[in-house]
């Protein structure tokens, strides 16, 4: 197999509530796998479900938060990443020494890994920063030859501010026709120039001087490399090019765009594999699109520039 450009990426996919990341994620795996990547969906949702189905995976696996013990608010062994910026224990894993219940795959041969759920854990449970921390953390040594990482994470700016996008290599905004979405993809992409810039995280919280010590670590060492957003429900052409105008005073790139759809809503709500042939199409003008700002930044990196903008794209 030819060498894919996006090969080794951990790619993060945020958004607000309703924006359509888990509708981004389905296609752009299905994407990334027909152009010949292997692809793993890690869903870092606490608290949305359905994306198994979408993909057409008829049971989700068990959630990796019981393979690592449970919560530490429940007595398990995973703690929050806000408190507690050590690594997880066993972070890194093989799929092949993962016992099946925790993997599953779907038609396209993508597989899924799931954090946790915190439905399931019944009332009392506790916050949902153990299943980011696993999201911030997890390492697969064995997804396939031209591996890629889907992380789609829970809506809103929460996990962002637990350290997620340290472990991430790019952070995409799925951004629907509203003040809010514009307003995150833009917050998101300066956090991304902040962490690139050397901006050290906050550390007060922190008894600990080797704790707050560690995070700062985390920071410095962070491997993200750009922002970017992708338009979602775009109902019409003046609707796009108002959403990428406003991106574009944030310095957002736009790495592409999925049309209003009308199937897509009646597919989730019954809970059915996910499927649009117009959404496809667009999901891998936005694989290709990548692979055009990833390897802009791989060349500004060689050429040895000292400031790199946070999400250079086409």
């Amino acid at each position: 197999m030819e060498t894919r450009r996006l090969s080794g990426l951990r790619v993060g996919i945020f958004g607000k509530g309703g924006a359509g990341k888990s509708t981004l994620t389905v296609f752009l795996a299905r994407a990334l796998r027909g152009a010949g990547y292997s692809v793993l969906v890690l869903d870092a949702d606490s608290t949305n479900v359905g994306l198994a189905r979408a993909l057409g995976i008829e049971e989700p696996p068990e959630p990796l938060l019981e393979h690592y013990g449970g919560m530490i608010f429940s007595g398990g062994r995973v703690t929050c990443p806000v408190d507690d910026p050590t690594p997880l224990p066993g972070a890194e894993i093989a799929l092949a020494d993962l016992a099946p219940r925790y993997v599953a795959e779907s038609p396209e041969g993508v597989r899924l890994l799931v954090a946790g759920k915190l439905g399931s854990l019944g009332p009392g449970a506790g916050c949902d920063g153990p299943i980011a921390k696993i999201a911030r953390d997890l390492r697969v040594t064995d997804i396939g030859p031209a591996d890629v990482m889907l992380v789609d994470y829970k809506a809103g700016f929460e996990d962002s501010a637990r350290g997620a996008l340290t472990s991430l290599d790019w952070v995409v905004a799925v951004v629907d026709p509203t003040t809010a979405a514009v307003q995150m993809a833009v917050h998101l992409a300066r956090m991304v120039e902040a962490i690139r810039g050397g901006v050290p995280p906050a550390t007060r919280h922190l008894e600990s001087p080797e704790l707050a010590a560690l995070a700062v670590r985390l920071f410095r060492e962070s491997r993200v490399r750009g922002a970017a957003a992708v338009l979602n429900r775009v109902a019409s052409p003046e609707t796009g090019r108002y959403l990428r105008d406003a991106l574009g005073r944030g310095n957002v790139p736009v790495l592409g765009s999925l049309e209003e759809d009308p199937q897509i809503q009646g597919q989730w709500l019954r809970g059915e594999r996910v499927v649009s042939g117009r959404l496809l199409q667009a999901a891998r003008s936005v694989v290709r699109e990548l692979e055009v700002a990833d390897r802009r930044l791989r060349a500004a990196a060689r050429e040895g520039e000292e400031e790199v903008p946070s999400g250079v794209g086409p």
